[in-house]
């Protein structure tokens, strides 16, 4: 772990130093030892930094359920949606406008919880992926998921579960209590009647305990389509607020005990309020600013590309995370905190089998190897025939906050859209920037002149074609 990297460097680095001073003495002058107090600064504020990346996935969780439980009527256990497609008052990071959006909470402290889950029908279909407090993919289901679309009864299992499960049942085993599901029910288009059907397809699903499963209980939905909803990560000392939630409510994963006094020095222990001092909150925000700077940064330095080297589409996260985190973390010789402290600092969600039901694209510099301004212009060229069995689209994010981006009309385009406009080849062009081009307002997204964003591709049942490299997404280019 980093921690525990960087620890071991400090001591061989010390021992080195004291060899060399030792075999130099006659003229190498003792070095100033620093206070203890000062030392102990700079180490809480070094373990502030580690637990801010190893934390984020967490966090990032605690921040959505802590979002829905004090600004919705929503409860763990039931279910909120968004009743039309995703506009800025979701704040979540990089979400879907192009589909309809249901999300439910478990706690599995009290025994087993069932998701059961409809099948696609002619007007009807979803995609979803259930994932632990750590956002670790349990399983997806839906269409392309486990369940290949004939729908199932999903069971999500408490830690250490050693009970017996009736027939008819997926079990899904958990290291933590706290687990979500995001349902994502597809729409033919953006009307008004394909919404509601989506909806109404969505509402088909049932959340209740196994304990109850001979006679389930209704399922509560809420739409909070007109909420305020914000889970972007707080750089400040209330990070470590949500972490101590998890900290509190979690068992403590054989993986990560090294944590526990690097956490207890921060004032966060089991079973022990938090309750930080004014100069210790100064300190937690300062660790969590440079931890945003370190994430940003690496961000900033672009993730693999994913055509080519040339090309500026590049994978959704670090493969050594998507391949860590499908395996579970089972690897005792592969834990990649950082980069999953980078994932989870713009996006949220785990995803069990990466390009079988969806694939992402991210995009955060143009065809000339320059940041998106929202003050400028630019085209995207979507090829002909999109290796696609669903659908693909195309959306603009706050590139600081990694959200939809506010005050605009709409964030996105994609396939679904029957205006969307054609080229004599059947490639579409899709516009960037604060005007839409004459005549082109059906391709167009909007951007904020004052600032920057960046863009995601989703490609809904990828085909072989587009892993195969036989489609190839080009650059986004500047308008001039």
């Amino acid at each position: 772990m980093p921690i525990a990297r960087k620890f071991s460097s400090l001591l061989v680095a010390t021992v080195i130093l004291h060899l060399l001073i030792g075999c130099n003495s006659e003229t190498a002058p003792a070095p100033t030892p620093q206070p203890a107090q000062d030392t102990a600064t700079n180490l809480q504020h070094a373990r502030a930094v580690e637990a801010v990346i190893w934390g984020m996935p967490a966090v990032n969780y605690d921040l959505m359920l802590q979002e829905m439980l004090t600004k919705t009527p929503g409860k763990v256990g039931q279910v909120i949606y968004w009743g039309r497609p995703l506009d800025s008052k979701n704040q979540t990071l990089t979400p879907n406008p192009d589909a309809l959006y249901f999300m439910v909470f478990l706690n599995t402290k009290d025994g087993p919880v069932v998701l059961d889950l409809p099948p696609a029908t002619a007007t009807g279909s979803f995609n979803a992926n259930i994932v632990t407090v750590w956002q670790m993919p349990l399983e997806d289901a839906g269409l392309l998921g486990r369940d290949k679309g004939k729908g199932a009864k999903y069971v999500v299992l408490p830690p250490g579960y050693k009970g017996k499960l009736p027939a008819g049942y997926v079990a899904l085993q958990s290291d933590t209590f706290g687990n979500y599901m995001l349902f994502r029910a597809n729409f033919k288009s953006h009307s008004d009647a394909d919404v509601q059907s989506a909806i109404n397809y969505g509402k088909q699903m049932r959340i209740y305990p196994l304990s109850a499963a001979a006679h389930p209980p209704l399922t509560t939905f809420t739409d909070v389509k007109d909420i305020d909803y914000d889970s972007t990560i707080k750089y400040d000392s209330t990070f470590f607020d949500h972490l101590n939630n998890i900290i509190q409510s979690e068992p403590w994963l054989d993986r990560d005990r090294v944590m526990i006094d690097q956490l207890a020095s921060l004032g966060i222990e089991k079973g022990k309020p938090f309750q930080p001092d004014n100069t210790t909150r100064s300190l937690l925000t300062s660790a969590a600013q440079d931890a945003r700077a370190f994430l940003y940064a690496k961000y900033d330095a672009g993730l693999p590309p994913f055509f080519s080297a040339a090309n500026h589409w590049t994978y959704p996260a670090y493969p050594d995370l998507i391949q860590a985190a499908q395996a579970g973390y089972t690897d005792l010789n592969n834990y990649p905190v950082d980069h999953r402290g980078v994932a989870y600092s713009y996006a949220f969600i785990g995803v069990k089998r990466l390009g079988a039901g969806q694939m992402y694209l991210i995009s955060i510099k143009d065809k000339n190897g320059n940041a998106f301004d929202g003050s400028k212009s630019y085209k995207l060229t979507v090829p002909p025939n999109a290796p696609v069995s669903q659908y693909w689209s195309v959306t603009a994010y706050d590139r600081d906050l990694h959200t939809l981006i506010k005050g605009m009309p709409r964030a996105s385009r994609s396939s679904q859209i029957p205006d969307l406009q054609k080229n004599s080849d059947g490639s579409v062009d899709i516009y960037f920037g604060p005007g839409a081009p004459s005549s082109k307002d059906s391709n167009w997204i909007p951007t904020d002149p004052k600032r920057q964003f960046e863009l995601m591709f989703r490609a809904y049942g990828p085909t072989q074609a587009l892993f195969q490299k036989q489609w190839v997404l080009p650059d986004v280019a500047l308008v001039q």
